[in-house]
C-alpha cells in the first residue's frame, strides 16, 4: 500500500493531556509551531471535535440517500490540505475556493449524497471509504496517490490520533511536552478511544531536544 509518511504530533502536559485552553497557558507553547514547521509535514489532520471548535462554521442539517461506495472529489491541487475526518457529515463549511490549505473532508460510505454536493457546492474535496466507519488506510492511500501527499502530521485530538495509531499508519510519534500539570479527570490523553485490550505500542527513541523554558521535545519511530 503507498501512503504518506505520517506523524502525530502534539503538545500536551506532563501528565498526557492534550486540551488546547490548557496546553496554551503552559510554557511550551511557542515552540509547539516551531517543532510541527520543522517536520516538514504541510498536509495536517485534524479530528472532528477539534475541526468543529476552530474550523467549521456550524452543523450541516441535512438527510438523504447514501452514498453506498466509494468515491473521491479533488478540486484543486495545493502543496498541502486541511484534512477533516467527518464520519458521515455533520460539519458546515464556508466557502473553500482560493484557500492557501484546501479542506479534504474524510467519511464513509455512508454518508448522504445531499452532504457530498454540499461539500461540492464550496468547493471542497473529499474522500469517502469505508463502509461504516472511514477506512483510514484507504483514505491516506488516496490522499498519497490522488492528492500527492507525501508528508502528513496528524495534530489531534485523541481519538483521531488513536485511530491512525490502531490502523497501524503511525511512522513517527512527535511530542512536545509543556511543563505542567494538568490533573483534571477525564480530559483527552494525546491517544485516546482504544479498547481496553489494545496492547501497549513500542517506540524506539529518536531525540531529545530540550527547550530553555522547560520545554522537551520526543521523537520517537514505531
Amino acid at each position: 500500500m503507498s501512503k504518506p509518511y505520517i506523524v502525530c504530533h502534539m503538545m500536551m502536559s506532563i501528565d498526557g493531556r492534550i486540551d488546547c485552553g490548557m496546553t496554551v497557558r503552559l510554557a511550551g507553547n511557542h515552540e509547539y509551531y516551531e517543532t510541527l514547521a520543522a517536520l516538514n509535514a504541510p498536509t495536517r489532520v485534524s479530528g472532528r471535535v477539534t475541526a468543529q471548535l476552530e474550523m467549521a462554521s456550524g452543523k450541516f442539517h441535512g438527510t438523504g440517500k447514501p452514498l453506498g461506495h466509494e468515491a473521491f472529489s479533488k478540486k484543486t491541487d495545493a502543496e498541502g490540505y486541511n484534512v477533516i475526518p467527518d464520519t458521515r457529515g455533520t460539519l458546515s463549511w464556508s466557502d473553500d475556493s482560493g484557500s492557501a490549505k484546501p479542506l479534504v473532508i474524510l467519511t464513509c460510505e455512508q454518508v448522504s449524497e445531499d452532504y457530498l454536493a454540499f461539500l461540492d457546492s464550496r468547493n471542497i474535496s473529499w474522500i469517502a471509504t469505508g463502509r461504516d466507519r472511514i477506512d483510514l488506510a484507504r483514505a491516506s492511500e488516496i490522499l498519497n496517490e490522488e492528492f500527492g501527499v507525501e508528508r502528513m502530521a496528524v495534530v489531534g485530538g485523541g481519538t483521531i490520533n488513536g485511530g491512525f495509531l490502531d490502523a497501524g499508519l503511525l511512522d513517527e510519534v512527535s511530542i512536545l511536552i509543556g511543563p505542567g500539570i494538568d490533573g483534571r479527570k477525564g480530559m483527552s490523553a494525546a491517544f485516546d478511544g482504544l479498547p481496553m485490550n489494545h496492547r501497549p505500542v513500542a517506540l524506539k527513541l529518536e531525540s531529545v531536544t530540550p527547550y530553555d523554558d522547560g520545554a522537551v521535545w520526543l521523537r520517537y519511530s514505531l
